[in-house]
């Protein structure tokens, strides 16, 4: 534990408490209650590997920042005060100060916000870790979090709206604020509240004012919509800001102080109206994310068609199945399913602990996820070996062992449900609140849209040279193909066009999101729409000619221009959200310096705090 100084102030000391029996949102602030009494008082925390029980009287009540405004000078001594006694790296920081500012000159106001980890009493980076990380405590109500069971994923930092976890790239791991239970144990105040210069931190059991506090608002111009966590920190801010403020960072947002007197943030035009290509700037962090999305569904179309068809009874898809190359069509699924697993692991920190990410299925979307994508690539691949006996190659090579119809269409409906499941987490990882961007039923269309369209894709690639080459209604399943592109890109057409609507009327971060998507990225974007159109009405097309030598070439120029349609759609997917983040510094916390820290060297000195995309 903590070793209380003979010298240590009074203020440093945490007071008496005479908070209520409940918080705000009507929970009991006493957590031992909210369990039930199934966890009992008085546990060792084995903080730093050492037993002992602390002396606090309030140890097992929830407990909170307060957080003045009115107050905060920018002085930073809270972030330092952090960073020293958790022995952070400069590029790293549990606690931060940003600020937002707005007015004319001479009545122009800035207001300054030191915001870590709120401790929520509904900690969505809790439900969200898929290796268990996260624990919420009776002990003070701390959410705490173990870098060494952290495999490094980042789905917390997408998921928190207060930018609370930080990934570190280099270490590959993620770690927040640990509310410093050790000097709570010892009745002392969090090393950040101790250190402010200006009184503007305070901590306590929440909803106990500190002394000489009148307020104890839920949220300040800046703060993220508290119902989305029900965050234990409290503010009071006195001092009228304007109407409208805007952030000093790079984000394009501002806040808009609504009829109610709530600021909400709105599309602030930093980047300009000019339409750009900005390709360079589709390569992000996420492009493992990127392959294994595109992959796996494409894989799970071209398995539902193929299989689902012959089932049945559609000719041309029976003909596939009976053909010699049935079994290489499902190899390559299985392949590229194991592919999308693959990528789906690198995207980690640390990709070798992997298998850490199925902790968490009573939660986490993403264990969901993984464990639907890896039973479909498990059946998906007893299918095929189930397969290998009516092969005429294997029969050939080996002999006639006899045919496993039966098992076979067994374990392909198995991989079906399995593949339907993951793909349906695959989709609910993204209905994030703190990513308004991404959280619209478009994604559902994105992702089930471009299943079917590269499934009949490379079912299309397959099938019609092999119904060419070993007999079958080829113009059947040419129309199949055609059709499958045809519906998949419809879907994705009409949930990017309710999208966009939704996103001008939202006055969110999503609303920013597209903001930038038809600014910075706006000839990408109108490319990719337009190609997507165009795949629409050449498809249908070429459903009503006959096939022949053009009609496939022009098939082939469709696939291909399907493929790059997807990727262009999939990589504007990831870089364009825009997450609900606390506001931050012109330097620090600020994605635009940290793209000029990189593009000019600055980011090769570590005390600047940025570093290379990589982990």
């Amino acid at each position: 534990m903590w070793k209380v100084r003979d010298d240590e102030p009074g203020y440093a000391f945490l007071k008496e408490s005479t908070a209520p029996a409940v918080n705000y949102y009507e929970a009991p602030i006493d957590l031992i209650a909210r369990t039930g009494g199934s966890l009992p008082a008085g546990r060792e925390m084995f903080i730093n590997e050492e037993p002992g029980v602390g002396a606090n009287p309030n140890r097992n009540k929830q407990h909170a920042f307060h957080f003045t405004a009115d107050n905060c000078i920018g002085c930073h001594a809270c972030e330092a005060a952090c960073s020293e006694k958790n022995d952070n790296p400069a590029h790293i920081s549990f606690r931060s100060v940003g600020y937002v500012e707005g007015g004319t000159y001479p009545d122009f106001k800035r207001m300054n916000i030191s915001m870590a980890c709120n401790h929520c009493d509904d900690p969505v980076c809790l439900k969200g870790c898929p290796t268990r990380a996260y624990t919420k405590h009776v002990e003070y109500g701390a959410v705490l979090q173990d870098p060494e069971t952290c495999f490094g994923c980042g789905y917390c930092t997408w998921v928190c709206p207060y930018n609370a976890p930080q990934l570190d790239p280099i270490k590959g791991q993620v770690s927040k604020c640990n509310m410093c239970v050790d000097r709570l144990e010892v009745n002392l105040k969090p090393a950040c509240v101790t250190a402010c210069l200006g009184n503007a931190l305070n901590f306590g059991v929440v909803d106990d004012l500190p002394d000489n506090r009148e307020q104890g608002k839920l949220s300040i111009p800046g703060f993220p919509d508290p119902e989305i966590t029900h965050p234990n920190i409290r503010f009071q801010q006195i001092k009228n800001m304007p109407d409208e403020v805007t952030r000093t960072d790079g984000m394009a947002v501002k806040y808009h102080k609504g009829d109610d007197g709530q600021y909400r943030p709105v599309v602030d035009q930093k980047k300009g109206v000019e339409k750009k290509w900005s390709l360079s700037k589709l390569n992000s962090r996420e492009n493992p994310l990127v392959i294994f999305t595109l992959v796996s569904q494409a894989s799970l179309g071209a398995f539902l068609i193929a299989f689902l068809g012959a089932q049945l009874g559609i000719d041309s898809l029976a003909a596939m199945r009976n053909s010699v190359m049935y079994v290489p069509l499902m190899a390559l699924t299985v392949g590229l399913a194991g592919l999308g697993m693959l990528m789906s692991a690198t995207h980690l920190g640390k990709p070798w602990r992997f298998y850490r990410g199925f902790n968490n299925l009573r939660h986490s979307p993403v264990c969901r996820e993984g464990l639907g994508m890896l039973l479909y690539m498990v059946f998906a691949g007893v299918h095929l070996l189930a397969m290998l006996p009516a092969n005429e190659v294997f029969i050939k090579v080996v002999g006639d062992w006899g045919h496993l119809n039966g098992f076979a269409a067994a374990c392909g409906y198995l991989a079906l449900m399995s593949g339907s499941v993951g793909l349906y987490y695959m989709y609910r990882c993204y209905r994030i609140p703190a990513r308004p961007f991404w959280n619209h039923w478009q994604t559902a269309t994105s992702f089930l849209g471009t299943a079917i369209t590269l499934g009949s894709v490379l079912l299309g690639v397959v099938g019609i040279p092999t119904l060419i080459a070993f007999g079958g209604n080829v113009a059947q399943l040419f129309t199949i193909a055609l059709g499958g592109i045809a519906l998949g890109s419809m879907m994705e057409g009409l949930g990017l066009w309710f999208h966009a609507g939704a996103m001008d009327k939202a006055n969110n971060e999503g609303s920013v999101s597209h903001y930038i998507q038809s600014t910075v990225f706006g000839k990408s974007y109108v490319l990719r729409n337009t190609v997507l159109a165009a795949n629409v009405v050449i498809a249908i097309s070429l459903i009503f000619v006959a096939p022949s030598v053009t009609t496939f070439g022009l098939a082939l120029l469709l696939c291909l221009s399907a493929l790059v349609t997807a990727i262009i759609g999939r990589t504007l997917f990831y870089v364009l959200v825009i997450p609900t983040t606390m506001p931050g510094a012109f330097f620090w916390k600020n994605k635009d310096f940290e793209e000029h820290a990189r593009d000019i060297g600055l980011a090769n000195m570590p005390q600047v705090g940025v570093v290379a995309h990589a982990h």
